[in-house]
């Protein structure tokens, strides 16, 4: 350990390893190495399975092998690198995804989700360096996402690690680093929706559901809600939803029913398929404004009707819903406490470890919104 010599704490840990795509976890005793002086230790105390971490599981981003999922977590500040000035051992932090370098072409445009570095080793799933800190023996194990938080332990950069309140739960704290700050920041940052205007939000998962709650924070009038599930829609009438619609053949002409025939000021697609991707278009006004949050697979074409396109329409994607998480997290968090952000519905099982490969198979099967490791 370099720079990490001085760490006193104990460098093994548990964590769940992915060696083949689509086979079951293998839960390894596994070490840390290589430290640097501006990286940071975290004890993980939760961490939820993301939809993300089911598609690297299953194969679908070819992750290179083996790897630790896990990138949606919260936890408590171990050790800290020499040059790590913002954080203390003992902070309780919230974990971003997203490291950058801060000088490039696009970190100097505040475009940080597209930090050439960022991209460059994402892809490796490797540190944001491009060096392994995660080892089963002498053998580099990959962290996905610059996270890897399937484990006890995560190493990562200064930035990816923010400082929360302490009394915030970590069973709740861990799902701000993605699909709440995805969903909510794409409201508030991306779209910047206005007071009083219709919003749709199609797929209510997690990211779908941020995105309801961000569209009720931000004082939308009507807010449609659209999924295939039921209890899914039930959840998003609790968490501000206004209107729910079940995706039937009817669900064009329903929606235009309660948007003045016009279609929705905003759109949020959350789905990740095809169908959603194609009913966006189909259900914004002319002039209107649609955000791609879901993804389909990185060689998968997607057709559109090309009347659907016109009117002036604006279409954005969006990975991170525009986060500066050093600034955004600390705010989630404060909205959960003081009871404007709702959070608890979202964790519908907690799970030890070990119980962490038949929690993706709830989640293959659409079962759970989050299921939260625990440490």
């Amino acid at each position: 350990m370099a720079d990490g010599a001085n760490f006193i704490g104990a460098s093994s840990m548990r964590g769940a390893v992915s060696e083949k795509p689509g086979e079951p976890l293998e839960i390894r005793e596994l070490r840390l190495a290589n430290l640097a002086s501006d990286d940071v230790i975290l004890r993980i105390q939760a961490t939820s399975l993301c939809h993300t971490d089911l598609e690297a599981v299953d194969g679908q981003l070819d992750t290179p092998l083996p790897f630790v999922p896990g990138h949606e977590a919260a936890g408590i500040v171990e050790w800290t690198g020499s040059s790590v000035y913002r954080l203390s051992v003992g902070d309780h932090v919230a974990l971003s995804w997203n490291p950058h370098c801060g000088h490039c072409y696009f970190c100097s445009h505040e475009q940080f989700i597209l930090c050439e570095q960022y991209r460059a080793n994402g892809v490796r799933s490797v540190h944001f360096d491009g060096k392994a800190r995660v080892f089963d023996g002498k053998q580099p194990v990959h962290q996905l996402m610059y996270a890897g938080t399937f484990a006890e332990l995560a190493v990562v950069t200064e930035d990816c690690a923010v400082r929360i309140p302490k009394n915030m739960p970590f069973h709740v704290a861990c799902l701000i680093g993605c699909g709440v700050a995805t969903g909510i920041g794409a409201v508030s940052n991306i779209a910047r929706v206005s007071p009083r205007s219709s919003v749709t939000i199609i797929g209510c998962g997690a990211v779908g559901l941020s995105a309801i709650q961000g569209a009720r924070l931000a004082r939308a009038e009507t807010i449609i809600a659209i999924d295939r599930d039921v209890r899914k829609l039930h959840m998003a009438k609790r968490l501000g939803a206004t209107h729910a619609l079940l995706v039937d053949e009817n669900l064009i002409q329903s929606h235009a029913a309660l948007t003045c025939g016009r279609g929705a000021d905003y759109v949020f697609e959350a789905a990740g398929n095809e169908r959603g991707f194609q009913t966006s278009l189909e259900i914004v006004r002319p002039g209107g404004q649609v955000v791609w949050l879901g993804k389909v697979a990185q060689q998968q074409r997607v057709s559109f009707r090309w009347g659907s396109l016109m009117g002036e329409k604006n279409i954005v994607r969006s990975s991170y819903g525009g986060s500066r998480a050093q600034e955004f997290f600390p705010s989630l968090a404060e909205k959960y406490l003081s009871g404007d952000l709702l959070l608890d519905d979202y964790v519908t099982s907690r799970i030890s470890l070990g119980e962490v490969n038949a929690a993706l198979d709830r989640l293959r099967k659409g079962l759970d919104i989050r299921s939260v490791i625990e440490f």
